[in-house]
């Protein structure tokens, strides 16, 4: 439970900082975009970056839960439903700002991309090691 609870929390303080970061990087690398960041009047390659980014943190977000989390999946589906529920209202105040799709897919996509950040956690890393035999010279 407490690894679970812990791999939870991680997942979403790594999602802070990687959109942060992404963010600031975005906002330095690409004039166009600073200039209009603050008053959210974004181009289409803007809004599919910024989902990109959010798709892309979300993955690492349910990666880390996993990872942290022992291969919970009730905690790595927990991580994108807190995610869920805390935009919920954010989108909600931004409505007009963006246009139906891009809220609903953000929205409807932090789930899923959280389930496959674990997804590929517990792809690629065994439950139980393999045990390694010396005796009889092959394994």
């Amino acid at each position: 439970m407490a690894r679970g609870t812990l791999g939870i929390v991680a997942g979403l303080a790594v999602w802070v900082i990687v959109v942060a970061v992404a963010g600031l990087i975005m906002r330095a690398a690409w004039p166009a975009y600073a200039s209009v960041a603050d008053a959210m009047t974004f181009t289409l390659p803007m809004m599919v970056a910024r989902l990109s980014l959010g798709a892309m943190a979300t993955v690492v977000m349910g990666s880390i839960t996993t990872a942290i989390s022992r291969r919970s999946m009730v905690a790595t589906l927990l991580s994108g439903v807190v995610l869920l529920l805390a935009f919920i209202p954010e989108h909600i105040r931004l409505w007009e700002k963006f246009p139906v799709w891009y809220h609903l897919t953000f929205l409807v996509s932090l789930v899923p991309l959280s389930y496959l950040g674990g997804a590929i956690v517990r792809l690629r890393r065994p439950l139980v090691p393999a045990k390694v035999s010396t005796a009889g010279g092959v394994p």
